[in-house]
């Protein structure tokens, strides 16, 4: 029997479906662990569980989490490290660089001028996107430096820590889709494309979804990303060019509501499995 440490707050779909997968399994004995009520007395924590999988909403929580849960040698799907590359995208795009995994050009700047600068180096269209978010919130496509000089300043009088650095990326034209593809262990499991007449073309923001067909491209492109940021279950988002597939980002939490039915994979089953194998391996 495996013991699954499920780290949560909100129980989305994503969880029930997951929490199902491992409901489902005899060889699991399910502890839920809402990280809201967690006290962790480091150098003196016993945690009786084989495994965490690790399903927070908030990246902080489950970062600093997940840090102390492998402090007290619990393994964690994802790992601590993997959350903290996932979860700043200046430091999955310097992980994608160094493993020369393609993607849109990105500069990167600490002041309003060096910004300006760094956005006529990309050219306009460009995006700015905080270094830390998800769901497609707080990013802007400046088309000219007027628009760049309002959105900097804004962000400058913000303030805050999610403003303080500035991640720039080329446009892409995606001819109004992307593609989400799923990586769990050393498989690409399926894959998705997004549709949106909005540039902005998640599925929280309200894109279409529909089946992506996994092809060598692209499970190639998907396998290196995940290795390069060590994920053990990502979702990747990606860009179709005339020169080949483009990495985004790279998800570390990821959603699948939309995309089991799309897809025909059971998802949540397949990463329930990778856990259960993790624990598994944990304990012997």
């Amino acid at each position: 029997m495996v013991k699954v440490g499920f780290l949560h707050t909100l129980i989305r779909p994503e969880e029930k479906m997951l929490l199902k997968a491992f409901s489902d399994r005899s060889d699991v004995e399910l502890k839920m662990i809402d990280v809201r009520d967690l006290v962790f007395r480091l150098g003196r924590d016993h945690f009786d569980v084989d495994v965490v999988v690790e399903r927070c909403i908030n990246h902080s929580r489950a970062l600093h989490a997940l840090i102390l849960f492998e402090a007290a040698g619990i393994p964690c799907v994802n790992t601590a490290q993997v959350a903290s590359v996932c979860g700043d995208k200046l430091q999955t795009s310097a992980a994608l660089h160094c493993q020369g995994v393609p993607q849109p050009r990105v500069n990167v700047a600490f002041t309003e001028e060096s910004a300006m600068k760094a956005l006529e180096d990309l050219g306009y269209p460009a995006v700015l996107k905080p270094a830390v978010g998800s769901w497609g919130r707080l990013l802007s496509k400046v088309n000219d430096p007027d628009a760049a000089e309002t959105v900097l300043e804004h962000k400058t009088v913000l303030g805050s820590y999610h403003h303080s650095i500035f991640y720039m990326q080329e446009y892409i034209e995606k001819q109004g889709r992307d593609i989400r593809s799923f990586v769990v262990g050393d498989e690409c499991i399926a894959a998705i494309y997004r549709e949106s007449e909005h540039w902005i073309t998640n599925t929280a923001r309200g894109a279409r979804t529909s089946k992506c067909e996994v092809t060598d491209e692209l499970r190639d492109i998907s396998l290196r990303g995940a290795r390069a940021v060590n994920g053990s279950v990502v979702a990747l988002d990606l860009f179709e060019t005339n020169d080949g597939l483009l990495v985004n980002e790279v998800n570390y939490t990821m959603e699948f509501r939309n995309s089991v039915t799309v897809t025909g994979v059971d998802i949540p089953g397949i990463i329930a499995e990778h856990v259960v194998g993790v624990g598994r391996q944990h304990k012997q």
